[in-house]
């Protein structure tokens, strides 16, 4: 009796756990985000060289959705979609994207990234259905996000939408369903699309970004080395269809911007930024840069040619400035100073 008393336990216990891990996230909870205004995260970091005495003003609120840590060998085989409790894949989050990317967005501004079942990095090359049934449950668990965010965190704040590589195809998301038409277009600042390919006119009213300092737009590019035609499915996009901003100068035109107008990339150690590490170019769809150049980056051995890795690192005290700039440019545009 006491045998099957134990076993019973033990199996409610093995079906708790089990729905658990799979049950939609409960963004109530601050353990189910990444970064979040009410406690302390590396979205709040700042690299020490970027550090001001002075106290910046919260003027708007940035939804970042980080791209895919869920990559390891065989784990998809498991589950195609990743459990948000999942120790090792949140410090892998934290400890990479939401440090080296998502906090170069908290210049004047508060970081917000939710923890999601991202679909694992081997779901890309599954066939077209089997691809989209994962990245849907992924953006359901963004889609609840966002809405909550929105309707008990923002305070009718200005937003600023950013996203890396898996994460920019669930904004673009958010985008549509969210803002086109929509009354809160007139709080989104700038939406920042990297990592991968979004069409010139993948949205009706969230047009490409023309200026530095335009609003209610969006930027968006991919990272290579100069000369490199890219992989197999890059080829077969139709030529100039997709929206590529130069980082370096906020336009889309194909000059050359020059390394000297780098103000600083943050790679390995976060407290160091490294200027005038790169130029930048647009071509065709894809941005250009010549071999990142650094103190002993001569020891550096690698045959790297896609910088997807380093997209939003790369350009991380420029991306820093131009949310400043945007933010300003949306405040004299709704007065609201």
């Amino acid at each position: 009796m006491k045998y099957k008393v134990l076993l019973l336990s033990l199996l409610c216990i093995t079906v708790s756990f089990k729905q658990a891990f799979t049950q939609n996230p409960n963004y109530a909870l601050l353990q189910n985000w990444a970064a979040h205004g009410a406690k302390v995260d590396n979205a709040d970091s700042i690299p020490k060289p970027l550090r001001s005495a002075d106290k910046q003003p919260h003027r708007a609120n940035v939804f970042f959705v980080h791209p895919t840590t869920y990559t390891a060998a065989g784990a998809y085989k498991t589950s195609a979609n990743a459990s948000i409790a999942d120790t090792a894949i949140n410090n892998q989050t934290d400890e990479k994207s939401i440090l080296f990317q998502a906090s170069c967005f908290n210049q004047n501004s508060v970081v917000y990234a939710p923890r999601y079942r991202q679909t694992h990095i081997m779901s890309f090359f599954l066939p077209t259905a089997d691809a989209k049934a994962t990245l849907d449950t992924a953006y359901s668990d963004i889609r609840a996000a966002f809405i909550y965010f929105v309707n008990n965190l923002n305070n009718d704040m200005p937003i600023i939408l950013a996203a890396h590589s898996q994460g920019t195809l669930h904004t673009a998301r958010l985008i549509k369903e969210f803002f086109e038409g929509k009354p809160l277009y007139n709080k989104l600042v700038a939406a920042y699309l990297v990592g991968m390919p979004v069409p010139k006119q993948a949205f009706t009213q969230c047009i490409p970004c023309q200026t530095a300092s335009s609003t209610g737009c969006f930027v968006s590019w991919r990272t290579y080395l100069q000369g490199e035609a890219g992989e197999a499915y890059l080829k077969k996009e139709p030529d100039n269809s997709m929206q590529v901003t130069n980082p370096l100068t906020w336009v889309s035109d194909t000059t050359l911007a020059e390394s000297k107008l780098n103000e600083g990339a943050v790679l390995f150690a976060f407290n160091k930024t490294l200027k005038n590490i790169c130029n930048a170019q647009v071509h065709n769809n894809v941005l250009w840069i010549s071999k990142p150049q650094f103190a002993f980056s001569f020891m550096v051995k690698n045959k790297l040619t896609n910088y997807h890795v380093g997209d939003i690192n790369l350009f991380y005290t420029n991306i820093r400035t131009n949310v400043a700039v945007r933010l300003q440019q949306y405040y004299k545009q709704y007065a609201k100073l």
